[in-house]
Parts: structure tokens; C-alpha cells; sequence
């Protein structure tokens, strides 16, 4: 088995590949690797093992399709991470997220089809939707983007959803909850805030921080998606949750005692434009079809992430360079 996965420099790509080649998924012990990462801010290389004999890493865009041509003969599936994920910077680049979410998938996709490959799984967000004032969504909910990012998120579902329906191609889509977790870039609300605090700075909080999230350990989220790729149906959507919920004000209260920081810290920031007020997914579907279920209880994976940035400040300290200035990055995607 040959599986080449895009985006795994970054956070929730390379946790994948990182649980693959270390025997986390049964019957993939011996599966070779191939990583397609255009390393971009967000993609780290280091976030990848050094030296294995099953993993190949390739330095290059999903927008090049005979590099994809060239490389992807061989393998036996796709899984697509890549991605760029952040809404503020979709707010002031808009873009590049349609270039890399909708014209890279695209991409990708043609090459998957004229190169034969098996199977493909699409990992996407629950963004999409957009914002729900009660009730979750389930698979059939409407597509309501309210951002640039879920905007290109949400044109690169259907561009998959197309090449199923077009082409026949063996894929299917997942749409998981916000994800935190060890090695996820500062821009990120709960890392952005971890790291702040423990450097005894200020953190911004969105308006009143009454945003809503269901949040995913990154695990989790990973094991969802192996399921996926394994036994999800073609032409599938499989929501992924994390079975709980928070307000931004309640992740940063919890921050705040995890960090030993003063409240004082926090500072009200003027609300983002088009901000989702709630996020909230149902996934009956992928509990029932694949027997999913999260196993992270989040107030203990909370508390060891933190520890991880505790312990790790030579993964953060320079990325923190590259934030982008003034953003309170509350309720930001999921990559």
C-alpha cells in the first residue's frame, strides 16, 4: 500500500502521517508514505519524522498538475489536507485561499483521475455550513459559507463531490470541528492564546467572546479520517465531532488557569467581520457506519497541549514572529 498525503507538514497532516508510520493504524504498519507540502508558513518540516524508510517528502504546490502527474502513478490512495485554513487571512487575502482550496483540489483531483488512483478522502470543515443558532448539522444541511475561507472550502467540497459524480472517482469528504492539539501553528486560537500567556503577554478576545465551538483533539480527528479513507462509502459526507462545546471566553478562562496567567490579560477586540456565532455538527453517520467515536476527553487533552507548548517553546517561539499582527483569531479554521 502506497498513500500520498498533502499538507502533512502541517499540524493536523502530519499528526496523520506521523501515527501511520508509527503502527497507529492497524493494518497500515507497513504502508509507504508519500508527503506533497508546498511548505508554506504554516507547513513545517520538522513536523515529520527525519529519516524513515517508508516516508517520501516532496516539496511542492497541489496547483502543478505534472508534478502531480509525475508523482502520483503508484500510489493507491489520497488523502487531502492541504489547505490554506486560517479566516483572518481570508479576510485580507481571499485569493490565495480560492486558488489553493478550490483550483489546487481541483488540480489534485484531475491528476488522481488520470492517474488511476483508488481512492480519495477530502478533509474539510464544518465551517461550511455556517453558523447555527440551535440544533447540529447534519450531512444534508445547505452549504451557507460566511467567510472567504469557508467559501473555498466549501467550492473545493463540491468540485470533489463533482469529480465522484463525474468521473466515478472512489472519494468521500469529511467535515470535522475545530481541532487543537501539539504542534499547531500560534495563529490558532488555543495555541495563540497558550503561548501568549505563558510569555505573560495580552491575549484578544473577540467582542464578548460568546462564539460557540465544538472543539477535536487532532487524534481524534485522525483516526475519523483513517476510518474514512478505510470504509467510507464513495461519494460520502462524514461529519466529525469532538462531542462537546465551548465559548471563546470559556476555552480562554480555561487557558488562563492551565497558564497560571492573571485575567487582566485578556483584552475585548472588536468583533471579526461576518463572524459565525455557533458552530455545532451531528455525526450520527460516521459513529453508526464506522463506529467513530472521540476518545479525548477535551479538558485533559487541553491540559496536555498546553504542557506541550510549555515544554516546546523552540517550535513556537519564531512562528510567533509570523501571526498576523492585531487578530484575536478566535473560532479561525481547522488546519
Amino acid at each position: 500500500m502506497k498513500i500520498l498525503v498533502t499538507g502533512a507538514a502541517g499540524f493536523i497532516g502530519s499528526h496523520y502521517v506521523r501515527t501511520m508510520l508509527d503502527g497507529g493504524y492497524p493494518g497500515y504498519e507497513h504502508t509507504s508514505v508519500t508527503v506533497l507540502d508546498l511548505l508554506t508558513y504554516a507547513g513545517n518540516r520538522d513536523n515529520l519524522p527525519g529519516h524513515d524508510p517508508r516516508l517520501t517528502f516532496v516539496q511542492g504546490d497541489i496547483c502543478d498538475l505534472p508534478l502531480l502527474l509525475d508523482l502520483l502513478p503508484g500510489h493507491d490512495a489520497v488523502v487531502h489536507f492541504a489547505a490554506e485554513s486560517h479566516v483572518d487571512r481570508s479576510l485580507d487575502s481571499a485569493a490565495e485561499f480560492m486558488r489553493t482550496n478550490v483550483t489546487g483540489t481541483q488540480t489534485l483531483l484531475e491528476a488522481c483521475r488520470l492517474s488511476g488512483v483508488s481512492r480519495v478522502v477530502h478533509v474539510s470543515t464544518d465551517e461550511v455550513y455556517g453558523s447555527i443558532e440551535t440544533g447540529a448539522w447534519d450531512e444534508d444541511c445547505p452549504l451557507l459559507p460566511n467567510s472567504p475561507y469557508s467559501a473555498s472550502k466549501a467550492a473545493g467540497d463540491l468540485v470533489a463531490r463533482s469529480y465522484w459524480r463525474s468521473y466515478g472517482l472512489d472519494l468521500s469528504i469529511t467535515r470535522c470541528s475545530n481541532n487543537y492539539g501539539p504542534y499547531q501553528h500560534v495563529e490558532k486560537l488555543i495555541p495563540h492564546f497558550t503561548t501568549r500567556l505563558l510569555r505573560g503577554e495580552t491575549v484578544p478576545l473577540y467582542g464578548d467572546g460568546g462564539n460557540v465551538r465544538e472543539w477535536l483533539h487532532v487524534d481524534d480527528h485522525c483516526r475519523a479520517v483513517h476510518l474514512v479513507l478505510t470504509g467510507g462509502r464513495a461519494g460520502e459526507i462524514y461529519n466529525v465531532g469532538g462531542g462537546n462545546d465551548y465559548t471563546n471566553r470559556q476555552i480562554t478562562d480555561l487557558l488562563l488557569e492551565l497558564c497560571g496567567a492573571s485575567p487582566d490579560l485578556v483584552r475585548r477586540a472588536p468583533d471579526r467581520k461576518a463572524h459565525d456565532l455557533r458552530y455545532a455538527i451531528d455525526d450520527t453517520k460516521i459513529r453508526e457506519e464506522l463506529g467513530y467515536a472521540p476518545r479525548v476527553p477535551f479538558e485533559r487533552g487541553l491540559a496536555e497541549t498546553v504542557e506541550w507548548y510549555r515544554l516546546r517553546t523552540d517550535r513556537w517561539a519564531a512562528a510567533g514572529e509570523l501571526t498576523v499582527p492585531g487578530l484575536a483569531l478566535a473560532g479561525s479554521g481547522v488546519a
